[in-house]
């Protein structure tokens, strides 16, 4: 059987969760051979679930997201690096309830992709979400080299706020490694850059901008399209509509635009790059799950792409979760043939959060019923 959860955010690690499922069924199956695989779509957790596969963990001193000194990892295989954008510039490096919507930057995150270069990665994975800014990618640009210049010449900070102040972009320094490294961009959601829905309106709330921040946000995202279409010609124009530009606050159009990246969805690269295909391969079963198994799940989350996988291969699909709103009907339609939540054994969610790994242990042999 394989077991290849993703994390419960807030309680455990993907790779608790695995280990905890693992305890349960074993008690239930003794004999049965388990195959743990955590796994991540590109998100938090992206480096846990490398590591986890067999990535060596590298640490490196870079930027917070309100350039507050902070302790960063990546990871490396050969020459693979997967960089994930949280650990430098998240949300979860704020402290609580404190958001600064405009003046955020991914400054971190251009640091630990020099480090990973630094550490000779020739392939960078590069995992986005929950980010803590709407930068368009800008401060990760900076940090690698890019300057973002006002009509004076002066050089901006780089971050949402001063985007509609920009002038001009210089890329002419940026790291040369950037030319000869394939860099693919893994993310989740398929937003544009601009518009409806784009990085401003659907996530700059969740960032703490209020109305008239969105509006700054969007003007100066635009600004920047603007700018680089003037230098670059229409790939900047296109690259702004591609689906994923609008990731991570527009850190996915600084990565196509100014990195050459390719985007792919996460999931799908990340159960490449783990191994999972591999795991299935004669499998009986397949254990998947997350925190919460809603809406947003069918949009290309972990559990949905671990089923699509499992199916290539004939293997039954069974999913475990913190909370569950999906429909029988909806879990059949994602290639889930059944799912189990932890508040069917503790409904307090509280409860259920703080003891979730003795929780799924006792849940899991049910799976196989």
């Amino acid at each position: 059987m394989v077991i290849a959860p993703d994390k419960f955010k807030g309680s455990l690690t993907a790779l608790e969760v695995a280990e905890a499922v693992a305890a349960g069924l074993r008690t239930a199956r003794p004999q049965v051979e388990l195959r743990c695989v955590p796994v991540a779509d590109g998100g938090d957790g992206t480096v846990d679930a490398a590591v986890s596969a067999g990535f060596e963990r590298r640490a490196a001193r870079v930027r917070g997201p309100l350039g507050e000194p902070v302790s960063a990892h990546f990871a490396v295989s050969n020459h693979t690096a997967v960089v994930e954008l949280a650990e430098a510039s998240g949300l979860r490096r704020l402290a609580p309830g404190v958001f600064d919507p405009l003046h955020a930057s991914t400054y971190g995150t251009g640091e630990l992709i020099r480090a990973a270069l630094d550490a000779g990665a020739r392939t960078l994975v590069l995992g986005v979400g929950g980010s803590a800014s709407t930068d368009g990618g800008a401060g990760m640009l900076a940090a690698l080299g890019a300057r973002f210049l006002d009509n004076s010449g002066g050089e901006l900070e780089p971050c949402g706020a001063s985007l509609t102040e920009v002038a001009s972009v210089d890329l002419s320094g940026l790291d040369e490694r950037i030319g000869q490294t394939e860099v693919i961009l893994a993310t989740d959601v398929d937003n544009p850059l601009l518009g409806t829905f784009g990085a401003a309106a659907v996530y700059g709330p969740q960032k703490g901008a209020a109305p008239e921040d969105v509006l700054a946000l969007e003007t100066g995202l635009g600004r920047l399209v603007d700018v680089l279409t003037k230098q670059l010609g229409e790939h900047a124009v296109a690259a702004a509509a591609q689906p994923g530009a609008g990731s991570a606050g527009g850190v996915g159009y600084g990565a196509i635009v100014g990195l050459g990246a390719r985007v792919r969805p996460g999931i799908e690269l990340m159960l490449e790059l783990l191994g999972v295909e591999q795991a299935m391969r004669g499998a009986s079963l397949a254990v998947t799950g997350e925190g919460s198994l809603d809406e947003q799940s069918l949009r290309g989350k972990a559990p949905v792409g671990v089923a699509r996988l499992a199916a290539l291969h004939g293997v039954r699909t069974v999913a475990v979760c913190g909370r569950l709103t999906l429909t029988q009907d909806q879990l059949h339609r994602a290639g889930i043939a059944r799912a189990l939540a932890l508040t069917e054994l503790e409904p307090d969610v509280e409860r259920s959060m703080a003891d979730a790994a003795s929780l799924l242990t006792a849940l899991a042999p049910r799976l196989l019923d």
